[in-house]
């Protein structure tokens, strides 16, 4: 998380003055990720990072798959900010004060925080995500899958919660269903390199196992 932010302040630092971010309105944004310019449509992806919300994950999603390196990255760190907006600022303050305690160690005040979240906005998917990342962290393998269930209940196109189930049935030594959930969330978002050599590994594993049952 601490990552994301960082990457998405220097995506607003190196925008350059094409993009006037603060003279964009959300809905002009909205309209620009189709514009045929490149430059037009990462300032688009740029200004949603900002001030996008959550119902925006449906028009940047296509952007993940732009011919432009530059919207693609854009793109994924938009999804991630949006996603983080559940449209109520006290859930919002306690998911952010629970990711830098995760990030900062502090397991019990994070997963404090992380519980309040989904037991006051059930539907909130970045909640049961940032919970199932902490569970991960611990060690808490079923506890860490069956939020990551939640989190695709209600948001499917949560590449970072199918990649993470990859990586617990990785953890499960059940390398055909961790290749289904790789491959998934690679179909989302193509810019996950993490993804694709997972993937490539996988293959080549299973690939290598069939054979020496012929």
């Amino acid at each position: 998380m601490l990552r994301w932010l960082f990457s998405l302040s220097l995506c607003l630092a190196c925008a350059g003055p094409a993009l006037a971010a603060d003279s964009i309105s959300r809905e002009q944004a909205l309209r620009n990720l189709a514009d045929a310019a490149a430059p037009v449509r990462r300032a688009a992806t740029v200004r949603l990072a900002e001030i996008g919300r959550m119902e925006d994950a449906t028009a940047l999603l296509p952007r993940l798959k732009d011919a432009d390196g530059d919207v693609r990255e854009a793109a994924q760190l938009a999804l991630w900010a949006v996603w983080s907006r559940s449209g109520d600022e006290r859930i919002d303050a306690l998911l952010a004060h629970g990711t830098l305690a995760m990030n900062s160690g502090r397991f019990d005040e994070a997963l404090a925080d992380f519980n309040r979240v989904v037991k006051q906005k059930p539907g909130f998917a970045e909640g049961w995500n940032k919970r199932a990342t902490l569970y991960y962290m611990a060690g808490e393998t079923r506890r860490s899958m069956a939020d990551c269930a939640e989190v695709l209940k209600h948001n499917p196109n949560h590449f970072g919660a199918l990649s993470g189930y990859g990586q617990l049935y990785l953890q499960l030594e059940e390398p055909e269903k961790a290749l289904q959930f790789f491959e998934r969330a690679y179909a989302i978002n193509p810019g996950m390199t993490g993804v694709a050599a997972n993937i490539a590994a996988l293959r080549r594993a299973l690939e290598g196992r069939r054979r020496k049952m012929i």
